[in-house]
């Protein structure tokens, strides 16, 4: 059984396949670019996201607080900070120089999309959240607003 974890760079608008990056031990599952085009971030199925530098097409950090397959990342506006989810009951920021974790959010169920806002730190999110009859609850949520 052989999971390629790559990312494949393509020519733009030809499609023409420019390089093979081998970004992870397992399937890629998400990909996000730094809205600064800086960097990408690739979320796979070895619970790591790896984050890449756009000008050298090398890995330049790794970030490792999840433990189940990333489904989801995203940049905020400035590109300093990334989000990602799982199934881990909570949704990790982390500060893109330094690799360091700056807030985790708790959630009740697997998460299956982050989005930041494009102009300010606010964090929508998604996930597999039930009713108490365990019937799927279809709810997102918003952080990063102040409380009163």
């Amino acid at each position: 059984f052989f999971c390629s974890g790559t990312v494949e760079v393509l020519a733009y608008p030809s499609l023409r396949p420019l390089d093979t990056l081998v970004a992870h031990t397992a399937g890629c599952y998400c990909i996000a670019i730094d809205p600064m085009g800086r960097y990408f971030a690739v979320g796979s199925a070895d619970s790591l996201v790896s984050l890449w530098e756009i000008s050298e097409m090398l890995c330049v950090r790794t970030f490792t607080k999840l433990e189940w397959p990333v489904r989801t990342i995203s940049f905020n506006y400035t590109g300093d900070y990334i989000a990602s989810a799982s199934e881990d009951l909570f949704i990790d920021i982390s500060n893109v120089h330094t690799g360091r974790t700056v807030h985790q959010i708790p959630c009740r169920a697997a998460m299956n999309s982050v989005e930041w806002n494009p102009r300010y730190n606010l964090l929508a999110y998604a996930g597999d959240d039930k009713n108490k009859y365990q019937a799927d609850e279809g709810v997102f949520r918003i952080f990063g607003f102040e409380s009163p």
